[in-house]
C-alpha cells in the first residue's frame, strides 16, 4: 500500500482478518483472542485520567 493513498491501514488489516475463516476451534479462538487484545489494547491506550488536583 503506498502512502498518501487516503486508505486506512488499521482498517484493511482488520477486513482482511474478517475475511479468513476459521479451520478449526483453535483457529477460531486464537483470532477471537486478537481481537480481544486489539480491544483491550485501544481501551488502555485512550484512558485518560480525571484531574482531580485543583492546587494549580
Amino acid at each position: 500500500m503506498a502512502k498518501g493513498n487516503g486508505r486506512d491501514k488499521n482498517l484493511d488489516n482488520v477486513a482482511d482478518d474478517l475475511q479468513q475463516s476459521a479451520v478449526n476451534s483453535h483457529s477460531a479462538q486464537q483470532t477471537q483472542q486478537k481481537a480481544n487484545d486489539r480491544r483491550h489494547r485501544d481501551v488502555h491506550n485512550h484512558h485518560k485520567e480525571t484531574d482531580m488536583d485543583p492546587s494549580h
